[in-house]
């Protein structure tokens, strides 16, 4: 009997212990002067690539795993880096445009996770919502987390978020003049 008053108090003990004892989120900042996205589109004929600024971020941790994150774009800062001259100011125009981002109306794109699952020591699978031009898909990548580094890429359809200028997905005959429905993101964070 002694035994079994004994295991039910440790029990109870225990209980009101975990039950008061909270783990504590611990949120880091990212820093966006250091920390880079560089995004890469594909059309019939080639590519284009360039940058894009992290306007702000966090991410989440608890008891060092990744919890959470948020990020906020500046879909204004989008920059061609493979050509120069007039059609380098031209193709940002046109992306910074309607027919793509329309940056006037919808300045920022938003990400935030809203599932983390652990895949190794410092590997994580991430799903996300992902809103650009006031639509929201879910999107799925891998994170790598290294001391305080992060890395990423992702593969976002532009369909989904009603930009369907040049895609054969919406419009015949386009031939030659098709641009890839998705475009990647690499993504080098430093918190």
């Amino acid at each position: 009997m002694k035994n079994t008053i004994k295991t039910v108090t440790l029990a109870v003990i225990a209980l009101i212990t975990f039950s008061f004892t909270t783990i504590e989120t611990e949120k880091k900042e990212i820093k966006t002067d250091s920390s880079k996205v560089v995004w890469k589109g594909y059309k019939v004929t080639g590519s284009h690539e360039g940058t894009i600024t992290l306007q702000s971020g966090s991410l989440s941790f608890e008891e060092e795993k990744l919890t959470g994150g948020e990020f906020v774009i500046d879909m204004t800062t989008i920059i061609v880096t493979d050509i120069t001259g007039e059609y380098k100011g031209k193709l940002e125009g046109h992306l910074k445009s309607d027919d793509f981002f329309g940056t006037e109306k919808f300045a920022t794109a938003i990400l935030i996770f809203t599932e983390v699952k652990s895949k190794g020591k410092n590997s994580y699978t991430v799903t996300s919502d992902l809103t650009i031009k006031g639509k929201t898909n879910p999107v799925t990548f891998e994170i790598s987390i290294y001391g305080n580094k992060a890395t990423t890429s992702l593969k976002v359809d532009r369909t989904k978020y009603n930009i369907k200028y040049g895609s054969s997905s919406f419009f015949d005959g386009l031939k030659d003049k098709v641009i890839y429905d998705e475009f990647d993101l690499v993504v080098d964070l430093e918190f």
